[in-house]
């Protein structure tokens, strides 16, 4: 299996080498080296390996922090194969030439481009944080509908729409509260780990993530990932324009028997 290892180190001669030695005696063939950041003495860098199947990443774990001055920031699933910043002009161009399905194609694409598990575009209202509940003082009481907001009770609101979802997004989103709107990474309560930017119209987001792993621990999306996600965002913006204002959620899910059935998402 195709494997994501995040590492902190030391920036010096010779560090990245160890580490490679090390990956490679506990069963790791290394397919790609991504350096994240280089600041005050130390580096962190994304290995992109592969690892047998069905073997344990505990020896993998163990050897790396066994290392002086490594840490292991993560280490968890990349889905398809590893690719390079380069692959954003392509997914740019693919936008320009259909923009009518420009949503859907930066949707599908940006998983892969970061090792995450999924992505969806969601429409998120102006006010999404004073409804959100998610201010000091605000309590949620669990398996009520209203929220205990400064002695006052008020509605809890809707989850915001979600206009298209990649094929791994989950059926039940619980999205951390998104405001303000601007490009950054969290992390929800169940430990997904998630990188949203805004497109800057329509009150657009899109948000990506890794989702939590008892077995391997999930990197959180580090500044420059965020910063990619943030210019693809941009920049696809702008190619689609007007047609993001008008684009819609998904029409509701018909039952079918005792199994839903979904209705294709509306992109743009």
């Amino acid at each position: 299996m195709l494997l994501r290892v995040r590492v902190a180190l030391p920036d010096r001669p010779g560090s990245l080498g160890q580490v490679a030695r090390t990956l490679g005696v506990a069963g790791a063939d290394i397919v790609q080296v991504v350096v994240l950041e280089r600041l005050g003495g130390r580096a962190i860098d994304d290995f992109t390996v592969v690892w047998p199947g069905g073997a344990g990443v505990e020896r993998l774990r163990a050897g790396l922090s066994a290392m002086p001055g490594v840490r292991v920031d993560g280490i968890w699933r990349a889905i398809g194969a590893p690719v390079a910043g380069a692959f954003d002009a392509e997914l740019l161009t693919q936008v320009a030439a259909n923009p009518n399905e420009g949503l859907a194609t930066l949707v599908d694409t940006v998983p892969a481009l970061l090792a995450a598990d999924w992505a969806m575009a969601i429409r998120v209202p102006a006010d999404w944080a004073v409804r959100s509940g998610s201010s000091v003082g605000v309590e949620v009481r669990q398996g009520v509908d209203d929220a205990l907001v400064f002695g006052t009770l008020r509605p809890k609101p809707a989850t915001p729409p979600v206009l298209y979802a990649s094929w791994r997004a989950p059926q039940q989103l619980r999205l951390p509260e998104v405001t303000p709107l601007r490009a950054r990474s969290m992390t929800g309560s169940d430990g997904t780990r998630y990188a949203l930017a805004p497109f800057g119209r329509a009150g657009l987001v899109l948000v990506v993530a890794r989702s939590a792993d008892d077995d391997l621990p999930v990197a959180a999306f580090h500044a420059t990932e965020v910063d990619r996600v943030a210019q693809l965002v941009r920049a696809a913006a702008v190619i689609v324009g007007d047609r993001l204002d008008s684009a819609k959620a998904p029409a509701p899910r018909a039952a079918v028997g005792d199994r839903p059935l979904e209705e294709p998402a509306s992109a743009v």
